[in-house]
């Protein structure tokens, strides 16, 4: 049997057991093994890794683990300057989201945002990665094993229960405060909103909201109409809050009695 010595940091502490959280232990392992495999094998799964560091030089998950190996592993930095290291998971350009089964809520609120986000209520963890695959996608999930899939290389564990945590959570996660355009997706199917005349939906229209309102938008998938009712001034209040909590750096709670 060899061994190797493992250190993680940051924030991947939070998916280690207790008595492995903010210090290096040691491995045991039967060659051949990967840094991957015992990676995963301790709880993280590779989507939550920017950055390994084996005895002091970067290493590439298929780095084959050898007896007495020093392994540092790191999570994504926003502040970190990446010089000439080799980081795994750093995302690059326009961020796109596939969410799981369980994150219903978290995509009607990214979208809200003005994040592109796929979600289907009842599709199966192979479809889910397969999306995240093809389309380049961050798949998001509360299920680590779903994560796993080798097939999987963007992704993230959302740690938080609440749909409002959540959305702080992933904002800071991903640094996407500066990047928010709210309303201009259909929170239901994600397509674009287009502008209406108020003319051609009056028909659909309660008379209260037919005299209350001018400005509407329109769903060219689903056929939703969109207006800024007394729903508006709520939405307002839970991206001030949420563009607030990411500046913090934290998922603070969010209210919901003063919001």
């Amino acid at each position: 049997m060899q061994k190797a010595h493992f250190r993680f940091y940051a924030a991947l502490n939070d998916l280690l057991p207790l008595q492995r959280r903010g210090r290096s232990f040691s491995h045991d392992f039967a060659a051949p093994a990967s840094v991957k495999d015992a990676i995963e094998a301790f709880g993280v799964p590779h989507t939550e890794v920017d950055l390994i560091l084996a005895n002091g030089e970067p290493a590439a998950f298929s780095h084959p683990l050898r007896d007495g190996d020093t392994i540092s592993v790191y999570p994504l930095f926003r502040s970190l300057n990446p010089g000439p290291l080799a980081y795994l998971q750093r995302s690059k350009g326009e961020i796109h989201f596939v969410l799981d089964t369980h994150l219903g809520k978290l995509a009607a609120h990214l979208r809200m945002l003005g994040f592109d986000s796929w979600y289907c209520s009842n599709c199966q963890d192979e479809k889910l990665a397969q999306i995240s695959a093809s389309q380049q996608r961050t798949l998001l999930s509360r299920d680590r094993g779903l994560l796993k899939r080798s097939i999987v290389t963007q992704g993230y564990l959302v740690r938080e229960a609440k749909p409002e945590q959540q959305l702080i959570e992933v904002v800071n996660r991903f640094d996407l405060s500066g990047l928010i355009a709210p309303f201009r997706l259909c929170l239901h199917c994600n397509a674009p909103l287009w502008p209406v005349a108020k003319e051609l939906i009056n028909d659909r229209l309660l008379p209260d909201t037919r005299q209350r309102y001018h400005e509407f938008h329109i769903c060219p998938h689903c056929d939703r109409v969109y207006w800024k009712g007394s729903h508006y001034q709520r939405m307002i209040r839970v991206i001030e809050h949420t563009i607030d909590a990411a500046k913090m750096g934290r998922p603070e709670r969010f209210d919901r009695r003063t919001g």
